[in-house]
């Protein structure tokens, strides 16, 4: 029962494999086998064959068997470690919750760890935009409390301001070099030079790109650099899709995300992919992943989803109501809900600090404590 004997039809004998090659009397049959499929030989692996590439695996590139934190602790805690390879992570929320911020944050955070290279495709914004918001992310420290964490710190505007006025008054000078001039402009460019070399943007997306470009380039790193990779993409409705005579959205929607997951497990990467939500979900009381566009699709392909809302917008309304100075605190923190979670627990609510100016935020985050708006006992607000 073990091997395939010779014969006719699907259960033939592949012509280039001999099963008696090196077998001797009283051996145990070879327990990998195949079958000629409408689409050429199928093969079949044993539980004993797995577990020796497993074997291997923790010899020669034991890293891709253990998760990448994405640096957000209270996450990471739900989600078993971090992102692991084959894992397909959404991202979504209404516009300027901060989807771009978190995710572009997580993959810094993956960078500077040296655990993982990052290729970063977005969108959205060009190179230099990108890079700008990391300078800034890295001319404060996100984690410390209060004030203390911010000082000297500088701002996307004050960045920006800064390039463009050193520039001036020292003529020759390139924009990160009029920025090396200013404290926290000198020790933002140290840090992001520390992980740069593993921070890989993928050019030339400001239209629709195909997933095809992505599976190129992802392959293109596996001949490059046999570190494990984690892909980011900012966002998933602008990733052309394979094919072109998809009639609506919901379909292409369907097809890239569905192309994702299968890049993820056959180049044995982490995807993190940002999603954007429907226009009936953004007048939703609180954002679900029933509100993302395309979600049938996307709930079915994700190995982890995480919805983002602004907790002033979901906070249960007797906590407004009864304590006001409380409540204007509210605004300055973000709700993540990992709403499915293939290897933990789901539906936990954990809340990180906006530091929006400086385009990031805390990343150690807690359980929310107070109570939010929950839609399934409270029905819709008015």
């Amino acid at each position: 029962p073990n091997t395939v004997q010779p014969g006719n039809g699907l259960l033939a004998q592949h012509p280039s494999v001999d099963w008696n090659d090196g077998m001797k009397t009283g051996d145990a049959p070879p327990t990998d086998w195949g079958a000629e499929g409408p689409q050429g030989w199928v093969q079949a692996r044993s539980l004993a064959t797995v577990s020796r590439g497993l074997v291997a695996d923790v010899e020669g590139a034991g890293a891709r068997l253990h998760p990448v934190p994405t640096g957000f602790s209270a996450i990471d805690r739900w989600i078993s470690g971090g992102v692991r390879a084959g894992d397909l992570v959404l991202l979504g929320g209404a516009q300027g919750v901060g989807k771009t911020t978190m995710c572009l944050q997580m993959a810094r955070n993956i960078a500077a760890s040296g655990q993982a290279n990052v290729l970063y495709a977005c969108y959205e914004h060009p190179d230099d935009y990108v890079l700008n918001r990391l300078l800034v992310q890295e001319t404060i420290d996100p984690t410390a409390a209060g004030v203390a964490g911010v000082v000297g710190g500088l701002t996307l505007d004050e960045l920006v301001a800064l390039m463009a006025e050193r520039n001036e008054q020292v003529s020759g000078k390139t924009p990160l070099e009029a920025v090396g001039d200013h404290p926290a402009g000198a020790r933002a460019i140290e840090a992001v030079n520390a992980y740069a070399e593993r921070f890989h943007l993928v050019t030339g997306v400001a239209h629709r790109d195909s997933i095809g470009s992505l599976k190129a380039l992802v392959s293109q790193h596996r001949m490059r650099d046999n570190q494990p990779l984690v892909l980011f993409v900012d966002y998933l409705q602008k990733v052309q899709p394979a094919r072109q005579d998809l009639p609506d959205e919901a379909e292409r929607v369907t097809e890239v995300v569905q192309e994702l997951k299968q890049l993820a497990l056959g180049a044995n990467i982490a995807v993190v992919a940002i999603v954007a939500a429907e226009k009936e979900g953004l007048r939703a009381p609180r954002l679900r992943f029933t509100h993302l566009r395309g979600s049938s699709a996307l709930m079915y392909e994700a190995d982890i989803a995480i919805i983002m809302n602004d907790k002033w917008q979901i906070i249960d309304r007797d906590r407004i109501v009864f304590n006001i100075h409380k409540s204007k605190q509210y605004r300055d923190w973000i709700v993540c809900t990992i709403e499915k979670n293939r290897s933990g627990r789901n539906l936990v609510d954990v809340e990180f600090l906006k530091r929006f100016e400086h385009c990031c935020f805390n990343p150690n985050g807690e359980i929310v404590a107070e109570r939010l708006y929950e839609e399934r006992i409270q029905g819709e607000r008015e």
